[in-house]
């Protein structure tokens, strides 16, 4: 299925798909649960436009390249070109949308490559590994520090967190992301996950939430 952004009202945001930074290890708890440093900086890798699919009504496992894991995060969708030194008040401004993503992981074959000091993109870039949201309007989502979300799996809740438990908060990192390479409109920034993460299996029920803003309901297809 062809991705499109669009807010939660269903209404077409006229943007092409751009990339996906993502940023690692941004709630300590996570980096702790996989025995990883926590960082002093933000760690950023990147998802191409290809990664990135509808997350309803339903997500599809990559097959045969081990357990999949979910990672649940805030996505930010940028609207205005942002490059260089910026302000915070020009970083903010920048963001028109708020949703949700699932960063999905082959876990055992990032282990692998982390073990040989490689990069993880084979783990984490494949198509499929990036479902978005819709979008929630940035006017609508009110202050972005204060935004908490939330994984259920067959109605157990399995994450957690708030945008205030992150390493670095989410106007300072955008902009320190503008600060090392550019970020354009429709590119999308997904904000690190907290702790819980784990394997998704066909057949299970999600239910992801930013509370009081967006509910996103989808399945594993079998």
């Amino acid at each position: 299925m062809t991705y499109q952004h669009q807010y939660v009202d269903g209404s077409v945001i006229d943007l092409p798909m751009g990339k996906v930074v993502c940023v690692g290890r941004n709630y300590a708890e996570h980096a702790r649960e996989l025995n990883n440093p926590v960082p002093t900086e933000p760690l950023l890798f990147i998802k191409p436009a290809t990664s990135v699919v509808p997350m309803a009504p339903s997500i599809k496992l990559v097959q045969g390249r081990g357990p999949v894991h979910y990672e649940t995060e805030i996505a930010l969708l940028i609207g205005a070109p942002l490059s260089g030194m910026v302000s915070e008040e020009e970083a903010e401004a920048a963001i028109i949308g708020v949703g949700l993503a699932l960063d999905l992981t082959l876990r055992e074959l990032q282990d692998q490559l982390k073990a040989k000091s490689h990069p993880w993109e084979r783990a984490k870039a494949f198509d499929g590994a990036c479902p978005l949201s819709p979008f929630v309007p940035k006017a609508q989502a009110g202050d972005l520090h204060a935004l908490s979300l939330q994984l259920d799996i067959n109605g157990e809740r399995r994450q957690q967190g708030s945008a205030a438990e992150m390493i670095t908060p989410i106007v300072a990192l955008v902009r320190h992301i503008a600060n090392q390479f550019s970020l354009l409109p429709g590119d999308v920034v997904i904000t690190g996950t907290p702790a819980g993460v784990g394997v998704l299996n066909p057949g299970d029920e999600l239910t992801l939430a930013i509370a009081g803003k967006l509910q996103v309901q989808t399945r594993v297809a079998e």
